[in-house]
């Protein structure tokens, strides 16, 4: 493959909030549905765009509170995501971050979140179709986090 150093790419810069909770034997998810397109009306993690100066867990963290009205500080890296086509306006990397709650907090929708509520996690990945982006992938990669985060719960 050819390498066009000399054809600047714009990237845009983004981060997303995974913020799970247990109930009973299954893992949910705190999810948004998207006001806008593209996507609109599926769901989504809390996120979107890194302002400038700030960084990738900070941005996190404000969409988080923004879209949910949850105020978490304690978020982890999951994965950094770049697939040059995981959103079709155009290149945009992604850092996930997850965050483990031990109960449920009432969501409030606010922001680009037409609605919010906690989502199953096994019901979202029988339904990728209802997922926006390649947040279906992104989730399936956090199972093994969960499942090891259970592990220790339980020794």
């Amino acid at each position: 493959m050819e390498h066009t150093h000399d054809i600047p790419e714009v990237v845009r810069l983004t981060a997303d909030a995974l913020v799970f909770v247990r109930r009973r034997t299954i893992w949910h998810i705190l999810m948004i549905q998207r006001r806008w397109e593209p996507f609109r009306g599926c769901w989504a993690f809390p996120g979107g765009h890194v302002d400038p100066g700030e960084t990738f867990q900070a941005a996190a963290v404000r969409e988080l509170t923004e879209e949910t009205g949850l105020r978490l500080a304690d978020l982890r890296v999951l994965g950094i995501y770049d697939h040059p086509e995981r959103d079709p306006r155009g290149r945009y990397v992604n850092v996930a971050f997850y965050a483990v709650v031990p109960a449920p907090i009432m969501p409030t929708a606010g922001d680009d979140a037409a609605h919010a509520a906690w989502v199953a996690v096994p019901w979202l990945l029988r339904n990728r179709g209802s997922i926006a982006f390649d947040h279906a992938t992104i989730l399936a990669d956090a199972v093994p986090v969960l499942d090891r985060h259970t592990s220790e719960v339980t020794r």
